[in-house]
């Protein structure tokens, strides 16, 4: 069938086989009316009907991704989702452009300023009048469907991502913890994301982790 295809407020607009360092992938890129940015999905196999399948909803982290930051665990949860549906076989990334929680670079930027400062991922988004968590995910809620994806088994630790996509009709069958190790520059962030925004992390790492030049990656099995 001849791209692009519309389908309600999405259209899917290109596809391609993608090599990475962890394997062949199907890369598609996919608009969403009322929202900005060109979405993707990297998926592995035939999606079609499937049940329980091993997705991550993912949102861009450009200061990570491309530059390397270690404020944050972003870089290493995308290229741990990756690996896991490589060795699963079968499953999809969906990468939203949704920087800084859905606060945009320059934002988000300021709000790293305030950080320096002493406030928090939280205190910072409050002080510039933003929302803490403003994202939204009816992209990747349309994308499953237009997949044929009848379950699905989230990688994640964000409770209100598994929340807002049950919410926009998503069957969700099961939660993959994504545990990235803390460092000395994410230790307060993930802090905050365990004790004030209920993620579901582990509380015994103490951030004194090493700074490789590859993070060691690991993604549960249950």
């Amino acid at each position: 069938m001849a791209l692009p295809i519309t389908s309600g407020k999405l259209t899917v607009h290109a596809e391609t086989r993608l090599p990475t360092q962890h394997g062949m992938f199907r890369m598609v890129v996919f608009t969403y009316d009322g929202e900005s940015g060109e979405h993707v999905a990297m998926i592995k196999g035939d999606l079609r009907g499937a049940v329980g399948l091993p997705v991550r909803v993912h949102s861009e982290c450009l200061t990570s991704e491309v530059f390397g930051s270690l404020k944050c665990d972003c870089r290493e949860q995308l290229q741990s989702a990756l690996a896991s549906i490589e060795r699963a076989g079968r499953g999809m990334v969906i990468y939203l452009r949704q920087e800084g929680r859905g606060i945009g670079l320059i934002n988000k930027v300021r709000a790293y300023a305030l950080q320096e400062k002493g406030a928090d991922t939280i205190e910072a988004n409050e002080r510039l009048g933003l929302p803490v968590e403003g994202r939204s995910y009816d992209a990747a809620a349309a994308m499953l469907e237009h997949l044929g994806v009848k379950s699905v088994k989230l990688l994640t630790n964000n409770p209100d991502k598994l929340e807002k996509l049950t919410a926009l009709g998503v069957k969700v069958v099961g939660r993959l913890p994504v545990v990235v190790p803390a460092n000395p520059y994410s230790a307060r962030y993930l802090a905050v994301k365990r004790e004030r925004m209920a993620h579901l992390l582990a509380d015994n790492d103490d951030g004194h982790a090493e700074l490789p030049n590859a993070p060691r990656l690991r993604v549960a099995n249950t």
